[in-house]
């Protein structure tokens, strides 16, 4: 998984745009994503999320992990991050609402576990970040409201860096028109609200990265096996793997 950095929101990757200039903390040497890195051939126009891992500090050779926002030209403004904490604060009440009228006392249900939306960030014209329940794990895109609404149930792909998504389209009082696609569900797995938010957290950033394309673009896979699931009886074993599968990839199996 891409690691963090320190200070700045926690180190929490999705707190910072592809144009935020970091700065080390130990020499206050600057990496600008507009000049790139000219010591290490990184090219301008790299963010800096999208360095290499083993990349380090021109000034003093730290650790990327040892940097800090300086200043974040493509933050989005106040307004815009009301609407995406109003938001997501209906959507967080909403299936709030749903675990304690309808789940809570159903086996499938974590207790450990809350409902929490993470990482949301505006994106095309709306919000996206994971939603985290009880009994679920969803990515969820938040449409602005000129985007359409569908049909509830009505699937669409949506593209991302690392590939393309089935999302299928719902509707609830509080939220309104909303995307979803499933990570996990159940989630008897996580053992902790931390581990769950952690894998969150990765997840988001595993989506923007290009490299994992080629690894999992197997869209009629993935359809095919999420089909399975949802049947009456129980699948067949699958056969192993060759390559990670999509989830695997966003979510490192559980953060392991």
């Amino acid at each position: 998984m891409t690691p963090g950095f320190e200070g700045s929101y926690l180190g929490a990757a999705d707190k910072i745009s592809p144009a935020a200039i970091m700065e080390c903390k130990i020499c206050w040497t600057p990496y600008d994503p507009a000049e790139g890195d000219e010591t290490r051939q990184i090219s301008p126009g790299t963010a800096f999320l999208d360095l290499p891992e083993d990349w380090t500090c021109p000034g003093c050779s730290a650790p990327r992990a040892q940097f800090l926002v300086r200043e974040d030209p493509g933050a989005p403004s106040a307004a815009l991050m009301a609407e995406m904490e109003a938001r997501t604060k209906a959507l967080v009440a909403d299936f709030t609402k749903v675990f304690h009228s309808r789940m809570r006392d159903l086996p499938v249900v974590n207790q450990a576990l809350h409902v929490q939306a993470v990482a949301f960030q505006p994106h095309e014209g709306g919000f996206l970040g994971i939603l985290i329940a009880p009994w679920f794990m969803n990515l969820v895109f938040l449409p602005g409201a000129d985007r359409p609404a569908l049909k509830a149930g009505t699937k669409e792909v949506l593209t991302f860096p690392s590939g393309d998504y089935e999302f299928m389209h719902a509707s609830r009082e509080m939220v309104g028109p909303y995307l979803a696609c499933a990570l996990f569900s159940p989630m008897g797995d996580f053992t902790s609200q931390m581990q769950a938010v952690e894998v969150a957290r990765a997840a988001m950033v595993e989506l923007f990265r290009p490299e994992n394309r080629a690894e999992t673009d197997r869209s009629a896979e993935i359809r095919a096996r999420r089909e399975a699931a949802l049947a009456p009886e129980p699948a067949a074993p699958a056969e192993p793997e060759a390559t990670p599968s999509r989830r695997q990839l966003l979510t490192g199996e559980l953060g392991g």
